[in-house]
């Protein structure tokens, strides 16, 4: 195995590894079905899911409370975070899988703030749920729940900027803007207060990480795609850092550069969070 291939596959797993895995050293499956403006996730993971994955509220075990000054979906308190993963079975030492059924986009918010909160073995299904039915792997329904976990989560393992970073960052990094390019142009706004971007940001498009199967492009194209935006792939990932509506999606271009071996920083408020300050001033184009 490559240096390269290998790197990738620190981030994420297909259908038919995960099915080996299954048979022989089961990891904790998390199911993080979500998306902006539905709340049948939960439905839709009680209708089927992957044998023995117990599902994820991201609004309310990925999430602080929203508020205007921390943004949409804040960081959860650590405290918080460990008893959620406690509850889905997550032990010390132990592999995770996650995912959803929308290309990693909800899933990846898992994969962050678990690495972030130092569990080390976490993975993301490549394709999701799509992608395991189309390999014909069964599913099940219902609810599943687990024996509990051990683990013990400690902040820190990924980086993070706050807004002031976000707005030093693009004078000697890069920041990437993971909305919708007419979210990010200032043309629509279907949530938050002000539309527009951060000065100096560059649109980068989270969806674009994903070919038309839903899974994550090749290396070759996504080490394209970043160096076409102006990524630095070599030995300055830490000047590279992304932002998006509420912190959700911009995990899942984390998951992406650090597939690459980028480490990049989240701005866990994003758009949600500055466009509440009335002091920070928005870039539209």
């Amino acid at each position: 195995m490559s240096a390269q291939d290998a790197t990738r596959r620190r981030v994420l797993v297909d259908a038919d590894e995960l099915a080996r895995l299954l048979d022989d050293e089961p990891p904790v499956l998390l199911d993080v079905r979500w998306a902006l403006g539905r709340s049948d996730g939960h439905e839709r993971y009680l209708e089927a899911h992957l044998p023995g994955a117990v599902y994820v509220d991201l609004d309310t075990e990925l999430a602080a409370p929203a508020s205007p000054a921390a943004g949409r979906h804040p960081l959860p308190d650590v405290a918080d975070l460990e008893r959620a993963a406690r509850r889905w079975g997550v032990r010390e030492g132990g592999a995770v899988v996650v995912y959803d059924d929308a290309g990693g986009t909800s899933a990846a918010r898992a994969w962050w703030l678990l690495r972030w909160a130092g569990v080390r073995d976490v993975r993301i299904l490549d394709g999701g749920l799509p992608a395991w039915t189309a390999a014909g792997y069964p599913g099940e329904p219902g609810e599943v729940t687990p024996e509990p976990g051990d683990v013990v989560l400690v902040p820190g393992a990924l980086r993070t900027l706050d807004a002031d970073d976000a707005a030093a960052l693009p004078q000697d990094g890069v920041l990437l803007d993971a909305r919708a390019a007419e979210r990010y142009a200032g043309r629509v706004e279907p949530v938050d207060p002000r539309a527009g971007h951060v000065p100096g940001a560059v649109s980068a498009p989270t969806a674009e990480n994903l070919g038309p199967d839903g899974r994550f492009l090749d290396a070759a194209a996504l080490t394209a795609r970043f160096a076409a935006l102006g990524v630095p792939l070599g030995d300055r990932g830490d000047r590279v850092g992304v932002y998006c509506g509420s912190g959700v999606t911009a995990a899942h271009e984390i998951a992406a550069l650090a597939s690459l071996g980028v480490d990049a920083a989240l701005f866990p408020g994003s758009w949600s969070q500055w466009s509440n300050d009335p002091e920070r001033p928005v870039a539209t184009a």
